[in-house]
């Protein structure tokens, strides 16, 4: 909404004014429109990573880092992963209201209901290598959604817009499990309509068709409130795309496959990964407070990874709700003496929560922490890890998606540049060009 006031931009050299107009939200900073810089300065702004640039509106997802505050829609997260579940926060994602009790039960048969998987797409596991990545094959048979439902991808369709919404969410858990069965050889395990979102995909993962498996249901509780936590979290770099690729009318399943290629790269997706491989280096808890010396080192370049946030600047509201799943999980599959990454986990937590140096800079262990060793205890490999934030961020994207297609202000992404190349210069013929 607009506020009543404006911010005038005066440029030094030529005098030049204009006044741009300044819009509020319902929380965070105010904003002030940049429509009509160019036509009244002739300038355009420059902002790496749109690091102070808000590129829409939105009302989906509020972040406020330096409160530690994460909303879905108005509600906050510690409420959310307290007394709701996955597929419910889905709902409340892309509709915007929590559900009443029938509303709930229909979605929850809707997203059953769509969760196998055209054959013909199942043989394209057929065609990857052995050891190809996990989210390799994520790009491609996302992508490839679209060539076998394309029934639904007129996006100026209200009704397929919803129709892709509800297949890519059923349909993830079965794609993602069925790219690890690939990885190890083993059958694809198809969807048990009988089960619950997340215990489905348990089975599909772990399931083999010579022996029961039965979900242990601490494990299916910790894993599902991950998924609540990395559900949304604003325009970060795989939204942001999503929505860029949206914004040429590129169908749905393109769409969330640009986003998984950009939550693949390292500094986005591959957090948790990145906190296990650090854990899996350290080879006692003898070690740890060795490396805790070397992370306070301003002329050591080791890094504690899975500690602080760039948005949180106090403790990471997500970290804080998944500690105790994650040592209930610890617990419930074994004593964490018998061991070692769990053990040397615990330390590092234990000191960073009580260490001054790590306090004073909040430097608290952030949600990747956690989710990697949940992750870890679960069974779940590494190769794995992102693919699982694929999965729990499926809804965020699409939520996005969708809301972007409804904006009367939606157009085609088309970012400015600064240009810094060679001015303007003539062609000269090979045979005139001198050494």
């Amino acid at each position: 909404m607009s506020d009543d006031h404006t911010v005038t931009i005066t440029d030094n050299r030529t005098g030049k004014s204009v006044e741009l107009p300044v819009s509020k939200g319902t929380h965070g900073a105010q904003v002030f429109s940049l429509q009509g810089l160019h036509e009244g300065l002739g300038m355009f702004t420059y902002d790496p990573g749109y690091a102070a640039t808000a590129s829409c509106r939105s009302s989906i997802t509020y972040i406020d880092g330096d409160e530690g505050t994460l909303l879905y829609r108005g509600y906050p997260i510690e409420q959310l992963a307290e007394h709701s579940d996955y597929l419910e926060v889905c709902y409340l994602l892309l509709y915007g209201e929590l559900p009443q009790p029938a509303e709930m039960n229909k979605f929850r048969e809707i997203i059953n209901r769509h969760s196998m998987v055209n054959e013909g797409l199942l043989r394209f596991y057929d065609g990857f290598r052995y050891d190809a990545h996990p989210m390799a094959i994520m790009v491609g048979v996302v992508g490839a959604l679209s060539a076998f439902y394309h029934d639904s991808t007129d996006v100026t369709d209200p009704y397929h817009r919803e129709i892709s919404a509800h297949r890519m969410i059923a349909k993830m858990p079965t794609l993602a499990a069925a790219s690890y069965k690939h990885s190890v050889g083993q059958p694809i395990i198809y969807p048990d309509n009988s089960l619950g979102y997340v215990d489905n995909f348990l089975r599909m993962m772990f399931a083999v068709p010579s022996e029961p498996y039965e979900v242990n249901p601490v494990a299916s509780r910790a894993l599902d409130l991950m998924m609540i936590l990395h559900a949304d979290h604003e325009q970060n770099a795989s939204a942001s795309t999503v929505r860029l690729a949206s914004s040429s009318g590129a169908n749905p399943f393109a769409s969330v496959a640009a986003g998984i290629a950009s939550l693949w790269g390292p500094a986005h997706g591959g957090a948790n990964e990145a906190v296990v491989q650090m854990l899996e280096s350290i080879e006692s808890v003898k070690q740890v407070p060795e490396l805790v010396a070397r992370a306070k080192d301003k002329s050591d370049s080791f890094r504690l990874m899975g500690f602080g946030h760039r948005i949180y600047k106090q403790y990471d509201p997500r970290a804080k709700i998944i500690r105790q799943s994650c040592h209930d999980l610890l617990n419930e599959l074994g004593s964490t003496r018998d061991q070692p990454l769990f053990e040397i986990a615990l330390e590092l937590e234990r000191i960073a929560l009580e260490d001054d140096y790590f306090k004073e800079r909040n430097l608290y262990p952030n949600v990747d922490f956690y989710s990697g060793i949940i992750l870890r205890a679960l069974g779940i490999p590494l190769s794995m890890f992102t693919v699982m934030f694929v999965m729990s961020r499926t809804v965020g994207w699409i939520a996005q998606w969708m809301e972007m297609m409804d904006d009367p202000e939606q157009r085609i992404g088309r970012p400015r540049q600064l240009y810094v190349g060679h001015s303007r210069r003539d062609y000269t013929p090979i045979d005139q060009r001198g050494d």
